[in-house]
């Protein structure tokens, strides 16, 4: 009987003595890793470099591959810096996309996307800018026509060109370059007799060639 009841009291007691068993594991395992993170010297943990200009090859948090370097922004283009009149002559004709003017060929008032410079047959013409020859052809109504495509999305037109012009497509030009000269061919433009229409676009949207010109001034 003795025996039985001294069971029964262990037993009962056992709950308390793994839960205070357990209490002090976890104290023992506690100050053991407070003991090892305080021997650790800071120097001994590497940095991590937050900047990668100051070391391309180095690895950033979350990259995987230590050959991957930061991408650098493109250098810009220079862009189009200087522009010229194609010609010396008067001109006869002004730019009037916002208004009307009279146009002596027609009889008629309407818009007119360039300037006209009158100069003698054969006068030389030449790039306003520098750029490449996009196309030669002949126009209905406007004659012979050189377009050139500049930096910027600038685009120059020379029409009533005489027959023969001195460059084709493709063709890489200077400013000042000769690429043909003054003709007569221009049929809308007949009345005014020799001379050279100017225009140009930006973005394919017409604009006043005065401004052209006064890039790079």
């Amino acid at each position: 009987m003795q025996n039985k009841k001294f069971s029964e009291a262990l037993s009962g007691k056992g709950y308390y003595i793994a839960l205070i068993l357990c209490a002090v594991a976890i104290g023992i395992s506690g100050y053991l890793y407070y003991q090892n993170v305080s021997d650790v010297d800071p120097g001994d943990v590497p940095a991590i470099n937050t900047n990668p200009s100051e070391n391309p090859g180095e690895t950033l948090p979350g990259s995987d591959d230590p050959t991957v370097k930061p991408t650098m922004p493109n250098t810009p283009k220079k862009g189009l810096t200087a522009t010229a009149s194609p010609l010396t002559g008067e001109k006869v004709v002004d730019y009037a996309m916002d208004c009307l003017t009279y146009n002596p060929t027609t009889r008629d008032w309407r818009t007119h996307d360039g300037i006209d410079i009158a100069a003698e047959a054969g006068t030389t013409v030449c790039a306003a800018a520098d750029g490449t020859v996009y196309t030669v052809y002949d126009d209905d109504t406007m004659g012979k026509t050189v377009v050139i495509r500049h930096e910027d999305g600038y685009t120059t037109y020379y029409s009533c060109l005489a027959d023969e012009v001195s460059v084709k497509p493709g063709d890489t030009v200077k400013m000042g370059q000769s690429i043909g000269t003054v003709g007569e061919t221009a049929l809308l433009e007949a009345a005014i007799g020799h001379h050279l229409h100017f225009s140009v676009t930006l973005n394919d949207n017409s604009i006043n060639p005065t401004d052209f010109f006064a890039i790079g001034k």
